[in-house]
């Protein structure tokens, strides 16, 4: 979600295309020939399986009838598009990208159905040559900074998961306290070098916070009160309507497929229900963000505060007041 300069170093490392062909690719698997000795495949493969485990009712999603393959006419850069639901599961998707120098992008997520006030599964990653830039988290669906239920309810168990990685895998640089509303105290945002050494830790890593969610999921119970259900939506349509406006891979996917197919990938598949989940506009939830002229600012914190350090403690207790 918060990958500072990601756009402009994913930019650089990829000319843009004027046409692209489109293919279906419907099968359960999202597997994919494997281009180089370190692929985001087996992550999304990885989940797959885990989720198969822990739901036999597994089922492609609707969306993957119209979003599946998007392949460059040269041939030089390939997006592959999944997705998924299940009970418990609004959707389970994932956006993957390889180019054929080596630059790789994922972008993977899970969200619950309104019924279920579970965190939303984040990772989202960029590997080249030579940097590796890195966000993984159970993303609250609820405050976890000013209030302490929802907190103590999903991550007082978590907490030495986030401190064990939060070492191998140190914080990244300056955070946004804008971006930081929608991250808990376990969250990874790191940048390193490519090694095999260290991407055998993110996949580690990976699989460790999968597994944790999946374990929540699975302990999760229906919520029947239907005013809690109604702010959990909300609270989903939110996040969403953040996501979509100013997560900075859309610059990405601009430069690749162009604008208008850019616009559908990121608000219909990797925030599919920001349509339709809700009424509310951005500027409603945020209206911080509102310009003089009734448009939305488009630089990505108004506060202007970032965190260069990590803002939790090893106890789980945000600490960000203490320092900017």
């Amino acid at each position: 979600m918060e990958t500072l300069s990601l756009s402009s170093i994913i930019s650089t490392a990829i000319k843009p295309y004027p046409l692209l062909s489109r293919t279906k690719n419907t099968r359960f698997s999202c597997s994919m020939k494997v281009a180089s000795s370190f692929s985001y495949q087996k992550f999304i493969q990885y989940a797959l399986d885990e989720t198969k485990l822990s739901t036999s009712d597994l089922i492609p999603s609707s969306l993957q009838q119209d979003f599946s393959t998007l392949k460059s006419l040269d041939g030089k850069t390939e997006l592959k598009m999944c997705s998924f639901q299940a009970p418990k599961i609004r959707l389970l998707r994932s956006l993957s990208i390889e180019t054929s120098e080596g630059m790789q992008v994922l972008d993977f997520a899970v969200f619950p159905e309104a019924e279920f006030d579970l965190p939303i599964f984040c990772a989202n990653f960029f590997t080249s040559a030579n940097i590796n830039i890195v966000v993984l988290d159970l993303n609250p669906l609820h405050d976890v900074i000013n209030e302490t239920h929802y907190k103590e309810k999903y991550y007082k168990n978590l907490i030495p998961l986030g401190v064990k990685y939060s070492e191998l895998l140190p914080w990244g640089g300056k955070l946004t306290s804008e971006s930081l509303k929608f991250f808990s105290p376990i969250v990874i945002w790191t940048k390193f070098s490519s090694s095999q050494e260290n991407h055998n830790i993110l996949f580690s890593a990976f699989k460790d916070y999968y597994k944790a969610w999946l374990n929540l999921m699975d302990h999760a119970i229906k919520e029947t009160d239907h005013s809690q259900i109604s702010l959990n939506l909300e609270a989903q349509h939110r996040y969403l309507t953040w996501r979509a406006q100013k997560d900075p891979g859309f610059h990405v996917l601009k430069r690749l497929i162009g604008e208008t197919h850019a616009k559908d990938v990121v608000k219909k598949f990797l925030f599919s229900g920001v349509n339709d989940l809700g009424n509310k506009t951005f500027l409603d939830y945020f209206p911080e963000y509102e310009s003089e002229n009734g448009s939305i600012i488009e630089k990505r914190s108004i506060i202007g505060k970032s965190f260069e350090k990590r803002p939790w403690n090893t106890q789980g207790v945000f600490i960000g007041d203490t320092f900017g």
